[in-house]
Parts: C-alpha cells; structure tokens; sequence
C-alpha cells in the first residue's frame, strides 16, 4: 500500500484539475460570480468610495486575474499531475533501493498534489482579502513546488545512476 498512495494521489490530482474543468464548461459564471461578489467586500474596493471610472477599471481587473487563478489551479492541477505519473511510471522501472524510489516518489506526488492549492485557495480568498495577501496566507502550498522539484531532481539522479529493471546488460563472449 505505501507503493500505490503517490500514485493515487497523483491520479487524484488530475481528477481534481479535470473536475474544475467540467464546472468551467457546466457554468463558468458561478467562479465570476463569486469572484465579483466578494470584491465587494475588499478593503480597497471600498476605499474608492464610488469613484467611477477608477473603481470600474480596477474591478475589471481584479475579476480578470482572480478569474485566472482559478484556471492555474486548473492547469497545474492536470498537468503537474501528468509529469508526476510520468515520473512515477519512469521510477518504479528504476532498480534504485526501496526508500530511495519511495522517498522521491512521495516528495513528486505530495508536492505535485499540494502546490496548485495555491491557485485554487488565492483564487477563491483573493477578491475579498485582495491576491497578494491570500497567496501570502497560503504560501505553504507554494512551497510544496519546491518539493516537488526537489522530488523530480532525486528522480532524475536515481533513473541516471541506477539502471532499470528492464534494460539488460548484455553480456560479450570476449
């Protein structure tokens, strides 16, 4: 079982991001929605104080980038889901020692799985609390790429140092 959880972990982040996908395409207005009524309760928005075309222009904007977080979390979730298969496939062929593919593989998956949270919380905290801060309050889950990074450099070393189990040395009658 300690072999299959990165995998289903993984397999669970592109179901995520693939899941977000289809509430885009079944009503994308629910995400503007939110995004524009929680606007209304950021501190700078109120600052405006009804100034018109300043307070239109930033209101536009910010609807616009928070709309974009939530699409980053869409486009991390699956594809740094998709690398982290990949790299999970390419690891489990590798005759490196047990703790060593387990290290790596739980460090690409956790991290792989963790760090679009960023996107999805600063997303949907962003308009009323204002993005930097919510990514501020969340940089936890930014933290989990480096993680993942950390996991994708220990694979490469250990598929370049040891050989996979399916390539066999041939031997020379010398």
């Amino acid at each position: 079982m300690i072999q299959k959880i990165p995998y289903l972990l993984t397999l669970f982040g592109i179901v995520l991001g693939v899941f977000i996908a289809i509430l885009f395409g079944v009503n994308e207005s629910i995400f503007k929605e939110q995004i524009n009524r929680d606007l209304q309760k950021n501190e700078k928005v109120i600052s405006f104080n009804g100034q018109g075309d300043a307070l239109q222009k930033y209101l536009e904007n910010e609807s616009e980038k928070n709309w974009r977080y939530y699409q980053r979390f869409h486009f991390h979730s699956t594809g740094i889901s998709a690398m982290s298969l990949g790299l999970l496939i390419l690891l489990s062929f590798s005759s490196a020692p047990f703790l060593y593919r387990i290290i790596s593989s739980y460090m690409v998956s956790f991290g792989g799985f963790l760090y679009p949270f960023v996107w999805l919380f600063a997303a949907y905290y962003g308009p009323s609390m204002g993005r930097d801060i919510a990514k501020e309050k969340f940089a936890i889950f930014g933290y989990m790429g480096g993680v993942f990074l950390v996991g994708v450099i220990v694979t490469i070393f250990l598929v370049a140092r040891y050989p996979h189990g399916l390539i066999r040395k041939e031997k020379t009658n010398e």
